[in-house]
């Protein structure tokens, strides 16, 4: 099994796992992975994860069908773990995260207005079966909401012991500066993490638009989700799509979509040739290979994984090993294959009308 690697999440002075488990599009769903079988199910790769060194569990108020359900599965597996295991499930030696917006249907149930922050945190705390989580993250940021509000809605959450420290998800850099700014300003607490999507074939968000925020002052963490962009880079589409994949599950028709516009830009033909560029140089699979890749960003304190079964949890776990023997040159070659690497950071106007010598 992988030794694990931990990263500094921010300015939190929280060591969290490169790798971490997710329950979007897993638990709390169809299939047998809903009540009890969706527990036991997930009690098996929380177990595996966490033997693994992962210390960083994810979640969301909108998680499963109906929402919520995917919160209520994991914090009875980890409520019966910890009673099974208690050494291994202590509560100050792993990390609980959830995220707030979608809440319901009413007019009310959503967004980021104080009313559904408070409410909704602590509807997702009842189902973690938990007095707090560590990590509370907008989920998307609100256009009806005024920033200010939701920065003192976020500081209430952490001020009041519920939350340990916020963050964002697909929020935009202005965004986040704008955020961060206020809550210098007004003594409040600023956003510390953000969770973009990132992965091979996704990558001017993090790489471009974020990239200051990993530096003085901000210090951002940044907890990446589909970094094997919903199953394609695992490689298990390149000859179709095998039966009992996400993609013929009920509302996930949009992925379906998705997936028929990376076979017309050629992402798929390139996903061939990275499967056996990772079975002949690294002895690794697509998924190691794809997971490695982005461990060697140093600005990403760990990846969301998604899996509901144990093997696909180990393979994944595996990557950390992959990295390690990922050299410069394997880096090189990944970067020709893919074709796609952003410029070079050089400010968010580019060099403009200078130009700098050095030796």
């Amino acid at each position: 099994m992988s030794s694990m690697a931990y990263r500094m999440l921010g300015n939190t002075g929280l060591q969290v796992s490169v790798l971490s488990y997710g329950f979007w599009a897993t638990f709390g769903v169809k299939d047998g992975l809903t009540g009890d079988a969706g527990v036991e199910r997930a009690k098996d790769c929380l177990r595996v994860a966490r033997e693994a060194g992962v210390n960083l569990f994810d979640n969301a108020e909108v998680y499963g069908n109906p929402r919520g359900a995917a919160e209520a599965v994991m914090g009875e597996a980890i409520a019966q773990l910890a009673a099974e295991a208690p050494e291994a499930w202590r509560r100050s030696d792993y990390l609980l995260t959830t995220k707030v917006f979608w809440g319901g249907d009413g007019v009310n149930e959503a967004g980021l207005s104080r009313k559904h922050v408070r409410e909704g945190l602590s509807a997702s705390l009842s189902r973690l079966q938990t007095d707090y989580v560590d990590l509370v993250f907008c989920h998307r940021p609100d256009p009806y909401t005024p920033t200010e509000t939701v920065v003192r809605a976020m500081t209430d959450a952490v001020r009041s012991g519920r939350a340990h420290a916020w963050g964002t998800s697909e929020w935009s850099a202005q965004q986040i500066t704008e955020a961060w700014w206020l809550a210098r300003t007004l003594g409040l607490e600023p956003p510390q993490f953000e969770q973009p999507q990132y992965n091979m074939f996704h990558r001017e968000r993090v790489e471009q638009e974020h990239h200051p925020l990993y530096r003085d002052p901000y210090r951002m963490g940044a907890t990446v989700w589909s970094p094997l962009m919903s199953g394609v880079l695992t490689g298990k589409y390149n000859d179709g799509v095998p039966a009992g994949s996400r993609l013929n599950q009920p509302g996930y028709e949009w992925l379906q979509a998705q997936l028929a516009g990376h076979r017309e830009r050629g992402v798929i033909d390139k996903v061939r040739a990275l499967t056996a560029f990772a079975a002949d140089e690294l002895n690794a699979t697509m998924t190691e290979l794809a997971l490695a890749w982005i461990l060697g960003n140093p600005n990403i304190t760990t990846i969301l994984l998604g899996a509901t079964k144990v093997e696909q949890l180990q393979e994944n776990l595996r990557a950390v090993d992959v990295a390690r023997r990922m050299t410069p040159a394997h880096r090189q070659a990944i970067e020709a294959i893919l074709g796609n690497k952003p410029d070079d950071y050089q400010g968010f106007g580019g060099a403009g009308m200078r130009s700098f010598n050095t030796l």
